[in-house]
């Protein structure tokens, strides 16, 4: 290849962004994506701003709320964000921090001993990312405020007003900006999801969310029990075996709160945080926890004589079986890791962790022996499910060895062996699977046909899991193993696709698998490998002309574009599955299944790259997936019917 010479490379070719234009160029680069996640985060950065101001003792109360034009208002009671001239920047303090990136108070450990924002950059990205943004600040008797247009400044920094001089706080009001995101409408679920979390998480905080877009909903949460009431609210739908432990204190400058509490599940469902940073990588606090909890309930149950069986062995899984936990650590100077950064890497917080749960673990237990009994009755029954289950996963490693079949037989694999560059759908029903097959580009697209309902893994032991078919057909496919065993490195591809009907049962098949892939390939969904198909509902032909409408929203635009909307009544358009309608000219088909489409047209609307719609799974809140899942697929009927009663307005295309 011939080397490529460029005389024209000088000065003039090196761009340097000013301010905040930076933000703009690459905005992923500071809120992960401009997709409904970043959008957001925007949110999240400002409360972080309100949440540092409490966690320094200075405020008390966070209103969030979401006005009719999708902006959103956050205020809080806590000391102001200052707004004297900066000595260097010649400009007042607010607007330093509204515009310049890395400008803040949390780098002054006398203003911030622990904080969030931990890069200076929050509230001057959402400036960046804003259409306007509007601050108001409220201290010293008077009342302050600046406007900005896409993060320039409209003015200077003005007083507007005397107040009293009691009166503290900050005041945001942004509208992001509809040209960088490609989502518009903000979530009041994905919203009041992190600030209940926040709220837990904060004991002292009260926080109130507002959406005037739907009738003035109105949540608050305050919770003065703290992590204790965290457990409870995670565990609501279980059957537990003891009132949650509460652990709290404070070594070397770092206050620690653990809770935890044993259930009747066979999983475990352990949160770690940092400063209100949700580490789904876990790290060193982790690390710390997980080996004091071994230690501590392997000594008690040798030292009280509850170990009955001389033969088995207890491990650290067998001690987690069961387990909800939440720990929370503030810590000074975190040092994070990790593909997503959410690793805490401070070696120091393990022993401080390790220590303190070992100390204070062991106290509980020997005042409570009825407790300490309950959890080692449990950790034993859970060694014998794993010894069972280890054999079984045995006895299918040996099969697959003898006959041959590393992969499943129903499997069409991909030519390429990249897994970045490969993905496999994991298709509902045979003869989808068929016409996927012959539509698929076989180079990088591999599918994998299921037959029936998998199994609940919700409600199932390992031994169990492992005798199910399509969950074992899943396991070979993916290539990377299975629940401890799992090792996300060697998945064999990029992409793990879920193609089943729009239709209840093919909702119910989607849910099942998320469960199991959450559950027991975790990591797939953390790091964004886990997508869902969107297939169309509705095809509509006019001629020659063949459009694809995903929604009854996109096939009401489609019919307008066409002339006909307007003139076809409602009777009309309640097209049920696998009807078909004609008038007009126009003829409007609803799919009853993928299994309706041929090869070409599956290609098309649903798995061509170049054209199709597919929903990425994202973890916002590991703790509100797992209570969903839980509530969803568990064995407590009440909380489900609730949910169901709750949400069943949301529901679109239900036919009976």
């Amino acid at each position: 290849m011939a080397i490529q010479k460029n005389n024209n490379y000088n000065a003039e070719n090196i761009n340097v962004l000013k301010g905040l234009e930076a933000v703009k160029k690459r905005p992923a680069m500071y809120i992960g994506d401009v997709s409904s996640r970043g959008f957001h985060h925007l949110i999240n950065e400002v409360v972080d701003n309100s949440i540092d101001e409490a966690l320094a003792g200075y405020a008390d109360k966070i209103i969030i709320t979401i006005n009719q034009d999708e902006s959103v208002t956050i205020e809080d009671n806590g000391r102001g964000i200052p707004v004297d001239i900066h000595p260097e920047e010649k400009r007042s303090a607010l607007e330093v921090v509204m515009t310049v990136l890395h400008a803040g108070g949390k780098f002054d450990k006398d203003s911030y001993k622990v904080s969030g924002g931990l890069h200076g950059v929050g509230v001057s990205v959402v400036n960046a990312l804003s259409e306007w943004l509007k601050v108001e600040v409220k201290r010293d008797g008077k009342h302050y405020v600046q406007e900005y247009k896409q993060g320039d400044p409209l003015y200077k920094v003005k007083e507007i007003g005397k107040i009293n001089e009691n009166e503290t706080g900050t005041k945001v009001t942004f509208l992001p900006d509809r040209e960088i995101f490609n989502v518009s409408q903000f979530k009041f679920d994905t919203i009041t999801d992190r600030m209940r979390e926040l709220a837990y998480l904060n004991k002292n905080i009260t926080i109130k969310i507002i959406d005037k877009r739907n009738g003035g909903e109105e949540i608050t949460f305050h919770f003065k029990g703290g992590l204790v009431e965290f457990v409870k609210y995670l565990n609501n739908t279980r059957t537990v075996l003891h009132k949650p432990i509460y652990i709290e204190g404070e070594k070397e400058n770092t206050p620690v709160e653990i809770s935890l509490q044993y259930t009747t599940v066979y999983s475990d469902n352990i949160f770690s945080y940092v400063n209100n940073i949700n580490t789904h990588e876990g790290g060193t606090h982790l690390v710390g926890f997980k080996t004091a909890l071994t230690r501590t309930l392997n000594s008690y149950a040798y030292k009280n004589g509850l170990i009955k069986d001389s033969k088995i062995t207890l491990t650290g899984d067998d001690f987690r079986e069961g387990l909800t936990a939440v720990i929370s650590v503030k810590v000074p100077e975190p040092q994070f890791e990790g593909q997503t950064k959410t690793k805490l890497g401070n070696s120091e917080t393990k022993s401080i962790v390790e220590t303190m749960v070992g100390e204070k673990l062991s106290e509980y237990l020997e005042e409570n022996p009825s407790v300490g009994k309950k959890i080692i009755e449990k950790c034993m029954v859970a060694a014998e499910a794993r010894i069972a289950a280890r054999k079984a996963r045995e006895l299918t490693r040996r099969k697959n060895a003898l006959d041959n079949m590393n992969l499943p037989g129903k499997l069409a694999d991909c030519s390429i062996t990249d897994p970045e560059h490969c993905e496999i759908f994991i298709v509902e029903g045979d003869s989808a699977g068929g016409s996927a097959k012959q539509g698929r580009d076989r180079r990088f697209q591999a599918i994998l046909p299921l037959k029936g309902k998998i199994l609940n893994v919700e409600k199932a032991k390992l031994s169990k899991i492992l005798e199910n078919n399509e969950i074992k057909a899943i396991i070979s496919a993916v290539g990377a193993g299975f629940g401890i065993d799992f090792d996300e490195t060697k998945a064999r591809y990029g992409k793990i696709i879920l193609m089943t009907d729009a239709d209840v049962d093919g909702s119910h098949i989607r849910t099942l698998l998320l469960t199991f892939f959450y559950r027991h390939m975790k990591d797939l969904v953390s790091l964004g490998r886990i997508y869902i198909a969107q297939p169309p509902l509705y095809k509509i032909k006019k001629g020659k002309l063949e459009q694809y409408a995903f929604d009854d929203k996109e096939r009401d635009e489609i019919l307008k574009r066409l002339k006909a909307n307007g003139k076809l009544n409602e009777e009309e358009l309640g097209i049920k599955e696998g009807e078909e309608v004609k008038t007009k000219g126009i003829t409007i088909s609803r799919y009853k299944g993928l299994g309706e489409m041929n090869p070409i047209q599956l290609w098309d609307t649903t798995m061509n790259p170049e054209t199709r719609t597919v929903l990425q799974v994202n973890l916002e809140s590991a703790a509100s997936a797992d209570k969903i899942f839980e509530t969803l697929m568990g064995d407590a009927v009440e909380p489900r019917r609730e949910f169901i009663e709750k949400n069943a307005k949301y529901v679109k295309n239900l036919d009976i």
